[in-house]
């Protein structure tokens, strides 16, 4: 499976290794153009919000932040 887009994203059918090609694809920043840089980002933040332990490792990637609402 490889994955294209964040729509046709399967998320209860990655792999480990899907996962990690795409962080692979991300820590390289050598896309065409940086729509592609942020559909990969895309893909790795909503994979980090329903499958968090796919995503743990690469955690750094997203750069999310957490604050305070109050």
């Amino acid at each position: 499976m490889i994955i294209s887009s964040i729509c046709n994203l399967d998320l209860a059918a990655l792999t480990v290794e899907e996962v990690k090609k795409l962080a692979a694809r991300l820590e390289l920043d050598e896309y065409e153009n940086v729509f592609d840089g942020l559909n990969d980002w895309h893909k790795l933040r909503a994979i980090a919000f329903q499958r968090p332990e796919l995503a743990e490792p690469y955690a750094y990637l997203l750069d999310i932040e957490a604050y305070d609402e109050a």
